[in-house]
């Protein structure tokens, strides 16, 4: 039994100088990837100094997107990452139909401008006009809400009414619209 375990302890040994001396299969390899692994080694600690040492505790969600997005911006102008919310907004601006007042909208002076309506859509048979402002979606102060938040605030189950507070140019106080959403069928650009 003492000569057996003699015998393996060997081979193993050899086992193992044969590897120092040839390499491991796939060493070149374990090599790239020993590289790879301190790379993201470096980013990792400056990661973790940024969130330890910066002057206002940044978020952890932001920094890495920015870090992933500029990693892809260096590789060319048209990669970019989408977080779950923006490959959404993507599916659902590709598909082209959603429950929606049919409005192009931008943010001015804090409001939500109304750049179209839609022809045949829910606001544009509403009355909504272009140049309109809207204050108030079902209610609630526009101020201090992102475009993307508003626009979420107007999309929805279809057939479900909106309240929007409209403010004309021209008109003595805010006009109050109610809107039922509707399937707004996006057209494909030319």
């Amino acid at each position: 039994m003492r000569k057996l375990s003699l015998l393996f302890a060997g081979a193993l040994m050899g086992a193992s100088a044969m590897s120092l001396v040839y390499g491991t299969p796939g060493s070149a390899a374990n090599a790239a990837g020993s590289e790879t692994y301190k790379q993201l080694a470096i980013f990792g600690d400056i990661f973790e100094r940024v969130r330890a040492q910066y002057v206002t505790p940044p978020d952890d969600k932001s920094l890495v997107e920015n870090a992933i997005n500029g990693m892809l911006a260096s590789l060319d102008p048209h990669s970019s990452y989408m977080n779950a919310e923006q490959a959404q907004d993507m599916r659902v601006q590709t598909k082209g139909e959603f429950g929606g007042l049919g409005i192009e909208v931008t943010m001015e002076n804090d409001l939500v401008k109304v750049i179209t309506p839609i022809d045949d859509t829910p606001a544009a048979k509403a009355g909504v006009l272009a140049g309109d402002y809207i204050a108030k979606i079902d209610g609630e102060e526009v101020r201090g809400l992102t475009l993307n938040d508003a626009v979420d605030k107007m999309r929805g189950l279809v057939n479900t009414p909106i309240k929007l507070t409209i403010l004309r140019q021209g008109a003595d106080k805010p006009i109050e619209l109610t809107v039922v959403r509707d399937i707004i069928k996006v057209k494909a650009v030319k």
